[in-house]
């Protein structure tokens, strides 16, 4: 059983809850993107296990701007409009630019005729999507989970 501190712990809480909803995610916009549909099925395990590890990071680092900026590592509990604002911003900022990178840049990856892009910037609808909805799950279910255990040890 894991210990009642990691429990209650926000970082714990944010990097749990954005795995599990953004590894689903990940394999949902399969069709979106030109080449996963023809990768083998491991290799597709493989890479979207690693972009989910990557929203992990991302989270974290959304959650960890949103604590410095309001100072406060335990907005989780108490979420108001300014602090999801930063939280999903920062989210979708940094979702914008590695899309933009790997898209353009590097060109890691390239979207398919079924992803609707947006205009001027060109990213694809469904990342886009991804880092508005999924942290707003993910922070209602963290902080569901932080504010339970605390009861359960009151």
């Amino acid at each position: 059983m894991l210990p009642h501190r990691l429990l209650i712990s926000p970082e714990f809480n944010v990097a749990l809850f954005t795995f599990l909803l953004h590894y689903p995610w990940e394999f949902l916009q399969v069709p979106f993107y030109e080449q996963m549909p023809y990768l083998g099925h491991w290799e597709a395990i493989i890479f979207c296990t690693r972009a989910t590890f990557g929203d992990v990071l991302i989270s974290l680092g959304a959650f960890w701007a949103a604590a410095l900026i309001f100072r406060n590592r335990n907005w989780i509990r108490s979420p108001n409009g300014a602090v999801l604002v930063v939280f999903i911003a920062v989210g979708l900022a940094v979702t914008v630019v590695l899309e933009w990178h790997a898209t353009t840049v590097a060109e890691r990856w390239q979207y398919s005729d079924a992803m609707p892009t947006l205009p001027l910037l060109g990213t694809g609808l469904s990342p886009v999507l991804q880092w508005i909805i999924l942290p707003l799950l993910t922070v209602w279910l963290a902080r569901r989970q932080i504010l339970g255990q605390e009861k359960l040890a009151g």
